[in-house]
């Protein structure tokens, strides 16, 4: 079977690096590697593609990726930096020729419908074709669920004081925004070849993991592979890589994971 690879289409914060009105040397930076949108991957499925979150640069990051299409949506939670992009898949879902599934929790769907409550209304006969998305809303829990023909598997996360979801996928898994792993999701996070974990910088955070926090994290699980994301402009690429073990790296907008 051909491998697969999953795209970090963005590792940045809610604000982006680099972010508005800073001039700090991150931000300064000419190194592609701190330029960073906000957080979302696409997943190859053997039915095709489809995205962990929507961020605002969801249309940028398609195109800069190459990726013609998308054919479905799996949320994390529903803070903007991770849905606002929803309506630049209304091109693919147009293409597509049928509705485009979102997967999430009930407070997400709450949130999705209403920020695009146009989305989900009954067509409006003024519209031309294409001009309003048409989603179908998928109910998830912690319980495992099919995505594409692939398996996703869901993580309860804790982003502060709100219970969100990470996910795994065969030997991947894929946790942003988390400031606590409950006791109950430890053993999901065994025996994978590569972990994608929030570390937002250094000092602490109360709704993120910090760069100490994640090196716990990956001390306990031990992966294979680490990868840092959700990264704020506190953290240059080459000089935060220097300092970390030989099996943990930042990751960077555009790399691609097997699994």
């Amino acid at each position: 079977m051909k491998q697969r690879q999953l795209v970090l289409l963005g590792t940045g914060t809610s604000n982006g690096v680099p972010m508005i009105g800073c001039h700090c040397a991150v931000c300064k930076s000419g190194h592609p590697r701190n330029q960073r949108t906000r957080s979302g991957v696409m997943v190859p499925g053997p039915e095709g593609n489809f995205l962990f979150d929507t961020c605002p640069e969801l249309r940028l990051q398609l195109v800069r990726e190459k990726i013609d299409a998308i054919h479905a949506a799996v949320f994390t939670h529903g803070h903007a930096d991770h849905i606002f992009g929803l309506d630049d898949l209304r091109l693919c879902q147009y293409r597509n020729r049928q509705p485009m599934a979102l997967y999430c929790e009930e407070l997400v769907e709450s949130r999705l419908r209403a920020s695009f409550d146009y989305a989900f209304a009954a067509p409006d006969p003024t519209m031309h074709p294409g001009a309003t998305p048409h989603f179908l809303l998928k109910r998830i829990s912690t319980e495992p669920f099919e995505v594409l023909g692939l398996k996703v598997q869901p993580i309860r996360l804790q982003h502060g004081r709100m219970p969100i979801l990470g996910f795994r996928l065969g030997d991947v898994a894929f946790c942003t925004d988390v400031s606590r792993i409950p006791d109950e999701s430890w053993p999901l996070l065994e025996g994978l070849d590569v972990l994608i974990i929030d570390a937002l910088h250094d000092e602490p955070h109360p709704t993120h993991f910090s760069i100490a926090q994640s090196l716990t994290v990956v001390e306990k699980v031990r992966p294979r592979q680490a990868y840092f994301t959700h990264l704020s402009h506190r953290l240059d690429h080459d000089l935060t890589n220097a300092r970390l073990p030989h099996h943990v790296a930042l990751a960077y907008d555009g790399l691609r994971i097997n699994f």
